[in-house]
């Protein structure tokens, strides 16, 4: 029977160069071929020009209330004096909530998905049932981030990590059914039931990032929102500390640091022999001219949805412990680990060189892809879980 479902976002669902962006596109996607989907989402920039043609054909409705950088600054302020995430702060307006109320009483859904617990404020005490994705685990992410802040932001960093942790907490109980993307992350959940909480990762677009054929004129690749602090570290734990040992022994190597937003620590990193491409309309090219790709992440969670991209596109990957935690890929068949710039380098060049052994390991990336991370019977699981009465984890 289908059913009328409110999917809440924080952004438009388009382009997909953020993860929770892309994880929120294919679940409305596949979900639309079951049920009838309305979708609200928050907007705190300019939307896509085509950001509406890419959705309508999935949504019964859309609607787009835009956050205003006047008031978000207010929020902010505001909030020194409150306990609750300055996340939540920042995207939560009381004349939004008026309005999502409005169009929830409008439209009568059967059921809310509600992404990320940015958003949670927004339906926490409505008494329709419904369901958080809680995605990743916000206060760890902070956590490992605050390891590595500079000492004049680690005060802002230990504050909004103890804030998320409660927030964290308190959710759990608001909402009927939750989700996240990994078993580590659901571990890392402050919640005593925990177990509770389904596990739904990422899928990959098989029929998109497929094997392409191109001239292989860079040796690595390294992708993502190069914007994102975790995705800027690893860049340049990449170019500066990985790539040096490896240009000892293999001079020419080149690296292309693919993915939208490269600030200034990234651009700096370019030379004769890193390319920084900045947005790409199609990154597809871009994987299919490299020989390895590497992603060396030392702080974040979640599942990655680069490591996905690039073992659907037949490309041997080399990745961290952390990175492999949520994907449970097999270590020296499916993907290589590297633990110090040391290991890293040396599996970079094992690649380079043996490219029997090259060719067996992206062989069985990519099976292990399309039979563990295909999006449709990922999100089958979802929308069983959101339809079905009851909370019981997986």
């Amino acid at each position: 029977m289908r059913k009328r479902i409110l999917v809440l976002l924080s952004r438009v669902p388009y382009p997909l160069e953020k993860g929770d962006k892309l994880r929120a596109y294919y679940q409305i996607r596949e979900l639309a071929k079951y049920h009838d989907l309305f979708l609200c989402a928050l907007s705190d920039q300019r939307v896509h020009p085509q950001a509406e043609e890419k959705l309508f054909p999935f949504v019964k409705g859309l609607k787009v209330f835009h956050l205003k950088k006047a008031g978000i600054a207010a929020r902010l302020v505001a909030n020194f004096f409150s306990k609750k995430p300055y996340q939540v702060a920042y995207f939560y307006s009381k004349g939004i909530h008026r309005e999502i109320n409005k169009y929830i009483e409008s439209i009568k859904p059967d059921h809310i998905y509600c992404q990320l617990i940015r958003m949670a404020a927004y339906i926490e005490n409505h008494p329709v049932d419904k369901t958080i994705d809680y995605q990743d685990v916000f206060s760890k992410g902070l956590d490992r981030r605050l390891n590595l802040a500079p000492w004049y932001l680690k005060p802002v960093f230990k504050s909004e990590y103890l804030r998320v942790k409660r927030y964290e907490h308190k959710v759990f109980d608001l909402f009927d059914k939750k989700t996240i993307i990994s078993f580590p992350d659901r571990a890392l959940i402050p919640h005593p039931d925990r177990e509770k909480i389904h596990v739904i990762p990422n899928g990959v677009d098989t029929d998109f990032f497929h094997p392409l054929e191109a001239e292989k004129d860079f040796e690595v690749i390294f992708s993502g929102n190069m914007g994102y602090p975790p995705n800027i570290n690893g860049a340049e734990y990449l170019v500066r500390e990985i790539m040096p040992l490896v240009w000892k022994e293999s001079p020419d190597a080149k690296v292309i640091l693919a993915g939208a937003n490269p600030g200034n620590r990234v651009r700096a990193l370019a030379s004769d022999k890193v390319k920084v491409t900045g947005w790409v309309d199609d990154i597809r090219p871009w994987y299919a001219r490299a020989k390895v790709f590497v992603a060396p992440m030392q702080i974040g969670t979640g599942l990655q949805n680069k490591v996905l991209e690039a073992m659907s596109m037949n490309l041997p990957v080399i990745t961290s412990p952390l990175a492999n935690q949520a994907l449970r890929a097999q270590v020296g068949t499916q993907l290589l680990i590297g633990n110090n710039p040391s290991d890293y380098a040396q599996q970079i060049l094992s690649l380079l060189n043996h490219k029997e052994f090259s060719k067996t390991l992206s062989y069985n990336g990519l099976k292990f892809i399309h039979e563990q991370f295909q999006w449709s019977s990922i999100c089958r699981r979802l929308e069983k879980i959101i339809t079905t009465p009851g909370e019981t984890g997986n």
